[in-house]
């Protein structure tokens, strides 16, 4: 059977997308006395995301289910061994990352990702740790352009964008010379981003790229 379906993860993966439609409205709370033209404006902002982000980080921020499942039809069909991901929240994409690893090649997968929130690192090692899955995974905790900077295996299956959406061309620009041919870039609201979409949508910029669903864009490096 695979990890993703079976326990503990099946039943953790359940509980924990049910926890996150319960928190909608905790998190609509936490930035409502932002105006929408101010929270657009920090989402897309390069250096006053943290302001924003620290704001909710009692809140999952998950992926929907859907685009979870695409993370690990992704790193299954790729055959993915090795994987990075900017943005750790409480683990759900990294749960549907570390299970496509765990079924490609056991206990010799490697997924980095990264996570500035302490207690959102915590939380996302107790949810790993449950579905059996934490031996797969570092979470470097703190800011991404550091920690993303260094130490990153030779060559990278796939590469995940859900942090700070300004970030993504930074984060790009540290992977990508490590990213196999062939290797899937996954960005979640990467309308917030639209410069990394100008990036991988060029023609000549390496990348071939679609929109995906509404709220992903799906880019393959072609080397």
């Amino acid at each position: 059977m695979a990890t993703l379906t079976s326990n503990p993860l099946g039943p953790l993966l359940d509980r924990l997308f049910a926890e996150a439609d319960a928190a909608s409205p905790a998190t609509a709370r936490a930035v409502a006395d932002l105006p929408d033209a101010e929270q657009d404006r920090l989402m897309r902002s390069r250096v006053e995301y943290r302001d924003l982000y620290h704001r909710l980080k009692d809140c999952p921020l998950a992926v929907t289910r859907e685009t979870g499942n695409l993370l690990y039809m992704l790193a299954r069909s790729s055959g993915a061994r090795t994987i990075v991901e900017f943005g750790t929240s409480f683990g759900l994409s990294t749960l549907h990352l570390a299970a496509a690893l765990r079924d490609n090649c056991g206990a010799n997968g490697r997924l980095i990702t990264s996570e500035f929130e302490p207690s959102k690192v915590a939380r996302a090692r107790e949810n790993l740790a449950a579905g059996d899955l934490l031996d797969l995974v570092e979470i470097r905790e703190g800011d991404a352009l550091q920690t993303l900077s260094t130490d990153l295996p030779a060559s990278i299956d796939l590469l995940v964008l859900d942090g700070a959406k300004a970030l993504y061309g930074d984060i790009l620009d540290l992977v990508e010379p490590r990213l196999k041919p062939g290797a899937f870039v996954v960005a979640d609201n990467a309308d917030y981003s639209p410069d990394y979409l100008a990036r991988v949508r060029l023609p000549a910029g390496g990348y071939l790229s679609t929109p995906f669903a509404e709220d992903v864009e799906l880019s393959m490096w072609l080397g």
